[in-house]
């Protein structure tokens, strides 16, 4: 806990939870079986490892969303172009009288 977190005690489960003051976020929350005689939070290695797993797949899957991102913007100006090209022969065909409505509307 820093100075900045503040722990509050639930009065009717007696759960304990640490709130960053700055934003109210709610940091951790410690049910009374959770806490050891001192009131401080078990660790429980098995959840410790899964989180320990999520953090070091973060980078993976952030590399997968730049290289997606890549190629999205790469084919962006043909998308673009493509998008251009049907309005253009939509407006004609309209003004051809193809499809309904007035182009000067």
């Amino acid at each position: 806990m820093t100075a900045k977190d503040l722990d509050v005690r639930c009065p009717c489960c007696d759960t304990t939870i640490t709130i960053e003051a700055l934003t109210g976020r709610i940091l951790r929350t410690v049910e009374p079986g959770q806490r050891d005689e001192t009131g401080q939070a078990l660790l429980d290695e098995g959840r410790w490892d899964q989180v320990s797993e999520r953090v070091a797949e973060r980078p993976a899957s952030a590399e997968d969303k730049l290289e997606a991102g890549l190629r999205e913007e790469a084919n962006r100006e043909s998308s673009l172009d493509d998008l251009f090209e049907k309005a253009k022969d939509k407006v004609k065909r309209r003004g051809e009288g193809e499809l309904p409505g007035d182009p000067e509307q």
